[in-house]
């Protein structure tokens, strides 16, 4: 027998209801009638305030994520998504930069969803751990979202 507290469902963490808030407010700021390009415009900036709102070492990781998946993947359009930068290609996120202080986890996170043509065989990887952004790790970001674009 298992004890009660090891099957005591305790529900959505604080930082997953708080995510879930977000991307309820996300959905509501895009269904606004505004033109595509505002729209656009203001995701921009949406996501650049998010990426300065980060602790330190979260950020200075977004930022470099942010610049090397804009000049890789131009196609690539970018937008908040459950509170995080991401980038999206035709309404659809192809990837993500999860901060470490998001869900209090270890280390951050680029992650890549379904519409990314990451494809190797049988089995993939989806998302990467990222504890700095060297250029080493540049070259290999730059490729993955080239690769999840073509």
């Amino acid at each position: 027998m298992t004890s009660a507290q090891s099957s005591t469902y305790e529900g959505f963490t604080a930082e997953e209801r708080a995510a879930m808030k977000e991307h309820a407010q996300e959905q509501k700021k895009a269904a606004r009638r505004t033109s595509r390009a505002e729209k656009e415009a203001e995701a921009v900036r949406d996501v650049l305030v998010k990426i300065a709102e980060m602790p330190d070492a979260d950020r200075i990781l977004a930022e470099r994520v942010h610049a090397v998946i804009t000049a890789n993947a131009p196609t690539l359009a970018p937008k908040l998504w459950y509170g995080m930068p991401a980038y999206a290609l035709d309404g659809k996120v192809v990837c993500f930069f999860q901060s470490a202080a998001k869900f209090k986890a270890r280390y951050a996170t680029l992650g890549f969803n379904d519409p990314a043509k990451l494809d190797e065989g049988s089995m993939w990887a989806t998302a990467f751990a990222l504890t700095e952004v060297t250029a080493e790790v540049e070259e290999r970001i730059a490729a993955l979202v080239r690769q999840a674009v073509r």
